[in-house]
């Protein structure tokens, strides 16, 4: 066992350990009385659907943890990935080709192994709670779409870092952050536009009412509202949500007809002056940035590690392989990964807390804003009392009560 073993040994199980202890004393967190806030949003029974909503998903995301990392660990000590490598190299593909077809079955696995997870949480947790309206042919269409667009849009990618660090030597991590930034870019052209609308079903806003209200608000704020459309959510779910996605003319603002179904038209134009504001205030911006930052760093530091022997003895690898070394790489990188995530989500609730300030602030109103929010945790069953650590850890977005708290701070 040498140094790498132990790395990412100690890295799976302390990542497993932690999450377990924030979910735990996020259980233990839930309170039987309600919230001052939300007295006369919830009844009692609505909290007490909440609080056993947090539990059935807890438990069953420990299990699913729980599953994944003894899958991963067998698979690892079992010395799966050397043989799996012994396989493919037996079929004689060259290079690229053989390198796809390890992370194609690799990953292709992986998704048909946790389909019944994912079944489970749709049809039973989902269903249980009033939430379900997927069918089973539309589950298994997002499944085959999920599956073929991560063959037409991965297997390209993954084939481009393979080819760049088999060929271009110790500049290979330049040019490969120079065509993964590109790529970032062009995904942001192509996603609202090709790849959304294969899972949802896009229409223009019809509501002459809302619409009306919406482009004098979009004019008070100079923001050409020219694409904002409705999408079909609940054909899947009856959760509500909108968001802002796109750059240049390809970006626009998406709500989910079951948000217009139920929230009053001043209501929604402060939803939308949500999305605005995080596109006003560059959030989308940022985070491109961000992330083409991070992929230089990704790529300069498996420049380093890629062909790095002892991080194949700690799999029982044969063979070096740039396939394999992605692999290998990217479960040494974990708990780095995890620590950008916990930043990246600080960053992501700081522009909430910005994107509601923009909104109460354009609008004129705190209050319409967050009687959208309580509506949105209500019909959604939303925790309102998570545990500091996994909201620190997990959360993308603040917790309810402290955006309601900030929103009611503001001075208009």
């Amino acid at each position: 066992m040498n140094i790498y073993t132990i790395v990412i040994l100690t890295a799976l199980i302390a990542q497993f350990a932690l999450g377990l202890i924030a979910n735990l004393l996020n259980l233990r967190a839930l309170r039987p009385e309600l919230p001052e806030e939300f007295v006369g949003v919830y009844d009692a029974e609505a909290y007490r659907r909440s609080q056993e909503y947090t539990r059935v998903n807890t438990m069953f995301g420990f299990t699913t943890s729980t599953f994944q990392l003894l899958l991963a660990l067998g698979f690892w000590f079992a010395g799966g990935f050397n043989y799996l490598d012994n396989i493919v190299r037996g079929w004689e593909l060259g290079t690229i080709l053989a390198g796809l077809a390890y992370i194609g079955i690799v990953w292709l696995a992986q998704v048909i192994i946790f389909i019944p997870f994912s079944m489970y949480r749709t049809f039973v947790i989902e269903e249980r709670f009033g939430f379900n309206r997927t069918s089973i042919g539309t589950f298994i269409g997002d499944q085959l779409k999920g599956i073929l667009l991560g063959l037409l849009i991965g297997a390209p990618a993954v084939a481009g870092v393979m080819y760049v660090f088999d060929v271009a030597g110790p500049m290979a991590w330049l040019y490969g952050w120079g065509a993964a930034a590109v790529f970032t870019l062009l995904l942001q052209l192509i996603i609202p536009t090709w790849i959304m609308p294969l899972f949802m079903k896009f229409q223009p806003l019809e509501n002459t009412e809302l619409k009306e209200r919406l482009m004098i608000y979009s004019q008070k704020v100079n923001f050409p509202l020219t694409n904002i459309f409705v999408i079909d959510g609940s054909r899947r779910s009856s959760k509500a949500n909108a968001f802002f996605t796109g750059i240049g003319r390809n970006r626009r603002i998406a709500l989910y007809d079951t948000l217009i179904e139920g929230y009053t038209i001043p209501e929604l134009e402060a939803v939308v002056a949500h999305e605005v504001g995080h596109y006003k205030l560059r959030h989308i911006v940022k985070g491109i940035v961000v992330s083409i930052l991070h992929t230089g760093v990704f790529f300069m530091l498996l420049s380093v590690m890629i062909d790095n022997r002892g991080l194949f003895d700690a799999f029982f690898m044969e063979q070096i392989s740039i396939h394999a070394g992605l692999i290998f790489f990217m479960m040494l990188v974990a708990p780095l990964e995890m620590l950008l995530g916990i930043a990246m989500n600080r960053i992501s609730c700081r522009h909430e807390f910005e994107a509601d300030h923009y909104a109460a602030t354009t609008t004129g109103s705190s209050q319409i804003m967050i009687d959208a929010l309580k509506k949105l945790s209500r019909a959604s069953l939303t925790n309102l009392t998570p545990h500091p650590l996994l909201v620190f850890l997990d959360y993308n977005h603040p917790p309810m009560v402290e955006r309601i708290q900030a929103l009611r701070a503001i001075r208009l």
